[in-house]
């Protein structure tokens, strides 16, 4: 007696054979061997459109050009470690004044720690600036002088609310580590014009590193001698002095035999880049002993310079900090491609930094008192001695704080979901505020922007599409904005 599988064998042998197509398969492999063709066209293109710069190991610090004219030389960014809140700066909300001291019904329950309090008007008077009229806080007067030159964003975003993976973000365009830092991108593009120079330097603020530290500045999978080297005006580096009891002659002639033996040992492997590189780095260590004491001496700069800055201050921290903003001046003026500079350092609770908790106001008193004047200093000297043409300055912060103080306390938590950063100089219009958060300055509400759209304009200044500038990492063509990002072009002039 044959069961019902034996049954539904035989049966499915008789079935017309599956290899013959009829009209609904045909067109169906049809359009599927079509789509495939698509993407492989694709993909074929934007491997084609992937440009990863060729530089010569034994000279990786060599000026190359860029994918088209740039309008900035040189770079300087101001980062602010621990997210200064917009609210206090730059992002003036009447409405946030009217509503002080009231729940925030449509806002978060529970921020990043912990339970929300009600809204909390801003910290500090705002009044109209420059020619522009634009509305800056008085806790930061002598940067509002210059709003005429800048170019304000509003709307910024980051995809993390804690401050390491967020300073990750705006310096990598990724939130996690091992990701090489935008300095590091732009050397591995551009090399440098000075060979006696590093093409990237980072100046942590004089209280210590950021959070996030040496990924700030580090090289991520990108070769190691594009990493930035931390300089300050203290100590510019460490161990770069030969050491006593070595005259100038024996140095000359150490030098020689060292450059000998290297050529030598570079002969015998023609082919090893990293070796060429690394021999690269150490001749540029050398070329450095030369060059760095020179610059790092401020001793050459006129009274009248050092008070602009507020290098001359009794608060140890802000002479400091202005004698790292006069070192960032001449690293640029000396033709270092990309500058670094940080304002904050990393403490919890905000004691050295823009982290706002508790005692936001007590805390923003003592770092405004830090960084408005010689920062401000920097730009404006930047302006009258004529390198602001040629020198793109950001500045910026991770994230912005919350319109409401936390439960209990006198401080504003994290908030990544609108925040400010401005850009000035080299291809920049002057006097322009892009996009808004809403009335109470919580979300970004119109030209919504990321970090990765401000890494794709900076690039763009630089000479650069942030689309063809790749490195392939683990067979992907990587950049600096991943695969988003878009040029912000009403901040551009021309």
């Amino acid at each position: 007696m044959m069961n019902s599988n034996d049954r539904t064998a035989r049966m499915a042998n008789h079935l017309p054979s599956k290899s013959l197509l009829d009209r609904r398969n045909f067109l169906g492999q049809t359009i599927s061997g079509l789509s495939s063709l698509a993407l492989t066209s694709l993909l074929d293109q934007d491997e084609s459109l992937a440009e990863s710069p060729t530089f010569d190991p034994r000279r990786p610090h060599a000026a190359r050009p860029g994918h088209f004219e740039a309008a900035a030389k040189n770079v300087l960014v101001i980062f602010c470690a621990g997210a200064c809140s917009q609210l206090e700066t730059y992002d003036y909300k009447p409405e946030l004044i009217k509503h002080d001291g009231k729940p925030f019904t449509d806002g978060p329950a529970v921020t990043f720690q912990g339970p929300s309090g009600n809204l909390a008007r801003p910290q500090y008077p705002f009044r109209p600036r420059g020619q522009t009229g634009k509305m800056v806080s008085d806790m930061i007067p002598h940067l509002g002088e210059i709003v005429d030159d800048i170019s304000f964003i509003h709307t910024l975003t980051n995809k993390s609310n804690t401050h390491g993976p967020a300073e990750n973000f705006l310096s990598t365009g990724f939130i996690l580590d091992g990701f090489p830092s935008m300095g590091a991108w732009a050397s591995y593009a551009l090399g440098t014009e000075r060979e006696n120079l590093p093409a990237f330097v980072a100046i942590p603020d004089p209280r210590g590193v950021p959070q996030a530290s040496v990924n700030n500045w580090g090289p991520g999978f990108l070769p190691a001698v594009f990493q930035g080297t931390p300089f300050s005006s203290t100590q510019p580096i460490g161990n770069l002095k030969p050491p006593s009891g070595i005259s100038s002659d024996q140095d000359h002639s150490a030098r020689e035999l060292l450059q000998l033996l290297n050529e030598q040992h570079l002969a015998s492997h023609p082919n090893d880049s990293e070796l060429a590189a690394r021999i690269a780095s150490y001749e540029l260590a050398a070329r450095m002993q030369l060059s760095v004491p020179e610059i790092s001496d401020l001793s050459t700069e006129t009274e009248q310079t050092l008070k602009m800055y507020g290098a001359d201050s009794s608060n140890k921290n802000k002479a400091a900090f202005a004698r790292n903003c006069i070192l960032a001046r001449r690293l640029i003026e000396s033709g270092v491609r990309f500058v670094q500079l940080f304002n904050g350092a990393y403490a919890s609770g905000g004691a050295l930094n823009w982290d706002g908790h508790q005692k936001l106001k007590e805390q923003y008193d003592v770092h405004a008192q830090i960084m408005d004047q010689p920062a401000a200093a920097l730009f404006k000297d930047l302006k009258q001695r004529g390198l602001l043409e040629d020198t793109l300055v950001v500045w910026c912060t991770e994230f912005g704080r919350m319109p409401m103080f936390q439960k209990g306390a006198k401080g504003r938590d994290h908030n990544p979901h609108g925040f400010t950063a401005w850009l000035g100089g080299a291809g920049v219009k002057p006097g322009v505020s892009y996009g808004k958060t809403d009335e109470l300055g919580f979300k970004a509400v119109e030209d919504v922007s990321s970090v990765h759209d401000l890494h794709a304009t900076m690039l763009h200044l630089m000479g650069l599409d942030h689309t063809r500038l790749t490195f392939r990492h683990n067979g992907l063509q990587r950049r600096l904005t991943d695969v988003h990002g878009h040029v912000i072009k009403p901040i551009l002039a021309g």
